[in-house]
């Protein structure tokens, strides 16, 4: 009887506290239940016992070595013990067992983060800051265009890779340093029809349209069936700015449950 209990995400946060006392009674009965050690570890995790919440999770991997959630707790617990190094290995894993869970990504570019963060605090902290610079996009019917407002970018200064949802460019600044601009595109684009220019002031990067609709917005993940088709009356323009460092793209994180 006792094993067809069920604590579900929802009980245990209504009250993190009922819950762990009764999944520790639960667990006096079924002591090697792995779905109920994940739940306990959750509860644990919600009052910021993280170290109970990471033996409970470690424990219940070990009874079911397939069972993703087990590196998702374990991950979030090593998370808030600031062991960065232990969750990333941790949502690494998780996410190679299920991969179609995207919280994994969140987490780990955030783990990223905190680890990047660490070992530039051991370097040089005059090190320079990374190039600003700023973008602006239009469209056409036909084509998508996006302005690097960057001056006097040698001729052989720039390297754009189109993919039909990506874009990925390298850019040699005046200044000498590489500013990386990578987009995750809305729509589709046909790559062998898009280009680029090299002018004094700017770098302009057309994008062919696989279908003649109305982008809402830039970046993101669109929905082919009911996007409205495009309409000449008005060209959108937007000038947002990307900071990112000579070596890496920036993408920003929420919060877990912050997104990370």
């Amino acid at each position: 009887m006792a094993s067809k209990r069920s604590f579900p995400d929802s009980f245990i946060d209504e009250d993190p506290q009922k819950a762990l006392e009764a999944l520790n009674e639960a667990l006096q009965e079924d002591a090697d239940n792995a779905a109920w050690l994940c739940q306990r570890a959750f509860a644990h995790i919600l009052l910021k016992n993280y170290s109970s919440a990471v033996e409970d999770a470690k424990k219940a991997h070990q009874l079911n070595t397939s069972l993703p959630l087990a590196f998702m707790r374990t991950g979030i617990a090593e998370y808030y013990l600031n062991h960065f190094e232990s969750a990333h290995a941790a949502f690494t894993q998780g996410q190679q067992l299920d991969d179609s869970d995207k919280s994994y990504e969140i987490w780990i570019k955030r783990c990223e983060e905190m680890m990047g963060d660490q070992t530039q605090n051991c370097v040089d902290k005059q090190t320079p800051a990374a190039p600003l610079v700023k973008h602006d996009w239009y469209q056409t019917e036909s084509q998508v265009i996006v302005t690097l407002m960057a001056k006097n970018v040698p001729k052989d200064g720039v390297s754009v890779k189109f993919t039909e949802r990506e874009l990925n460019a390298i850019i040699q600044l005046a200044s000498g340093e590489d500013f990386i601009f990578h987009l995750d595109l809305l729509h589709p684009i046909n790559p062998e029809q898009s280009n680029f220019k090299i002018l004094s002031s700017k770098v302009e990067i057309k994008m062919k349209k696989t279908d003649v609709i109305r982008w809402e917005k830039l970046e993101g993940e669109g929905q082919e069936s009911h996007i409205k088709h495009f309409n000449p009356d008005g060209v959108w323009r937007y000038s947002p700015e990307h900071q990112l460092d000579g070596c890496s793209k920036e993408n920003s994180g929420n919060e877990p449950s912050r997104q990370c």
